[in-house]
């Protein structure tokens, strides 16, 4: 079964950076389309970036655009999510999902698998 692992979450300051993972397991990787989502309390979960299979195309959310950069590795079944210039407004529960069933890339009901979550806190 296809099987999503999320970590590189943390505590860290604004300004500060951070890298996710996200490792896939259960499938073809280089044919799914990887995308991250984020929920912070109280909220609802939220697109933040994805990333084609071949990771030739790419979309941001604008909140993170230019601070936040998705990329993939094919040759190891993991997606990356590089966060720059962090913000107490991006302390959030990171998700990766993919099985995209929709065009919409941004719509998290249009994905399958997701993984468990991990946690970022930015501290002010």
């Amino acid at each position: 079964q296809v099987q999503l692992a999320e970590s590189g979450g943390g505590l860290v300051q604004a300004g500060g950076s951070l890298r996710l993972s996200c490792v896939a397991s259960g499938l073809t990787f280089s044919n799914y389309g990887m995308g991250w989502f984020r929920q912070a309390p109280g909220k609802e979960r939220e697109f933040v970036a994805y990333v084609s299979g071949s990771g030739g195309t790419t979309y941001y959310a604008d909140s993170v655009k230019g601070r936040f950069t998705i990329t993939r590795d094919n040759a190891k079944n993991t997606v990356y999510l590089q966060m720059n210039s962090l913000k107490p407004e991006d302390t959030a529960v990171y998700y990766c999902a993919t099985g995209r069933t929709r065009p919409n890339v941004i719509s998290s009901g249009g994905y399958t698998y997701w993984g468990q979550g991990t946690q970022v806190t930015v501290s002010s």
